[in-house]
């Protein structure tokens, strides 16, 4: 198989890397960002025409938090919108045999059922903190399986819950929840900080899956024959935002107080993932919430020792 994964110098395009260069009779295409610009529809068309790979995986997009969301809606829908359209129309002219485009919780209404299940999608109003990226990533989900239906390509969805792990992103002010807190109590904890101040109430409720685990979950669902065009990849279960924090400090050896800035958006109540569609399809989360937090804290630490660490 010749595989273009899209974005795989990034957190999850990194992790299917790992995951797919231990398959044997797997040929890796991979570009960065000099050598490709996915939101230059010429340059991946060129691409695919010349490469013509037999799979794509487009796990690029421009990502971050709340705040990133909120100060950049515009570049957030254009970017992610160029990515998913050009990689799509430019795998279909190709004549591509099979794409997977992973997506995020996000694309589920706000106030969603709990857990979230995937036929919830388009049925009440998205979260606006996050809203100009959750529109392009419907719109790619929606691209696949409209393409499926009137093409009959076999390019279908994965919807990922919170992702974290080696080769994330630790930017205090433009990084998700889990990073920015593992980078919030390690450099309180070396400073000799007797507090750290989070955003929000401590008490809305997230998902988190190791990045591992959806790149496991990736390799799973192309090897389906017929796969459902859209799939939740989660671990099925949640903790407070609190929890989260407490349980990143103890990892950290943090000995300091917790303090929550309550003036500050807390963003959804809750973002649970339902999974049993994939469950029952036959695959499940491997990796614990407490043993991806060590396995991140560890990787952190390499990151940040070797210069690597994404800031």
């Amino acid at each position: 198989m010749k595989l273009f994964i899209a974005g795989h110098k990034g957190m999850v395009g990194s992790a299917l890397v790992r995951r797919f260069r231990a398959e044997k009779g797997v040929e890796l295409l991979l570009r960065d960002r000099n050598q490709l610009d996915l939101a230059n529809q010429k340059q991946v068309f060129d691409f695919y025409e010349k490469e013509k790979p037999d799979t794509a995986i487009i796990a690029a997009a421009k990502v971050g938090g709340i705040l990133a969301n909120n100060t950049y809606p515009a570049e957030f829908l254009l970017q992610n919108l160029a990515i998913a359209t050009h990689c799509i129309e430019g795998a279909h002219r190709a004549c591509v045999k099979r794409l997977l485009f992973l997506g995020s919780s996000c694309i589920y209404p706000k106030l969603a059922p709990q857990p979230m299940p995937e036929d919830s999608l388009l049925t009440g109003p998205l979260e606006p903190t996050n809203e100009a990226y959750a529109i392009a990533k419907i719109a790619g989900l929606k691209m696949c399986e409209y393409y499926r239906k009137q093409y009959g390509v076999l390019f279908h969805s994965a919807m990922p819950t919170n992702l974290y792990g080696p080769g994330d992103n630790y930017h205090l002010q433009n990084s998700h929840v889990l990073p920015a807190l593992i980078r919030k109590f390690h450099e309180a904890k070396a400073s000799g900080n007797s507090k750290v101040v989070l955003w929000g109430t401590g008490t809305p409720k997230r998902e988190f899956l190791y990045v591992d685990d959806l790149a496991d979950a990736c390799a799973f669902l192309l090897g389906l024959d017929n796969p459902p065009d859209l799939v939740n990849v989660g671990l099925g279960e949640d903790v407070s935002i609190n929890e989260l924090a407490l349980g990143v400090a103890g990892m950290v050896g943090y000995p300091g107080e917790v303090s929550w800035d309550t003036t500050k958006p807390d963003g959804t109540p809750r973002k649970l993932m339902d999974v049993s569609r994939l469950t029952a399809l036959g695959w499940k989360a491997k990796v614990s919430l407490q043993e991806g937090i060590r396995l991140t804290y560890q990787s952190y630490l390499e990151e940040m020792s070797s210069g690597k660490l994404r800031q």
